[in-house]
């Protein structure tokens, strides 16, 4: 990620993960992610260089500023709903996190761009 925090990275990973054990289960791939996952991966990681909360953005959830388009947004979000669960076990600490940052106050306005 260009510029980037360490929460961002962190987001980015988690996202990462979660898109490629659905991936693994729904298109069966042998190398996860497929051509169409990594391509809302690349659009997932646009949107987070984009950001304009940066390092204080919330979980998208919580998020006053919807920066995804619909397709996509519902799309992470039937992926989200799958990969949760299953991040329990196989990435706990990344699961945690992720719990931890959605418990995070959302900003109360935009933030002027600068």
């Amino acid at each position: 990620m260009s510029a980037s925090s360490p929460r961002l990275e962190r987001e980015f990973e988690t996202l990462t993960v979660m898109v490629e054990l659905h991936c693994l289960s729904a298109h069966g791939t042998a190398a996860p992610p497929c051509p169409d996952c990594r391509s809302l991966l690349d659009y997932a990681r646009a949107r987070l260089d984009r950001c304009p909360f940066g390092a204080d953005k919330p979980t998208c959830a919580k998020c006053p500023i919807h920066c995804y388009r619909p397709a996509e947004r519902e799309l992470v979000r039937r992926i989200m709903r799958f990969s949760g669960p299953r991040m329990l076990w196989r990435h706990p600490l990344l699961a945690l996190l992720h719990v931890l940052d959605g418990l995070r106050e959302p900003p109360k306005k935009r933030p002027k761009p600068g």
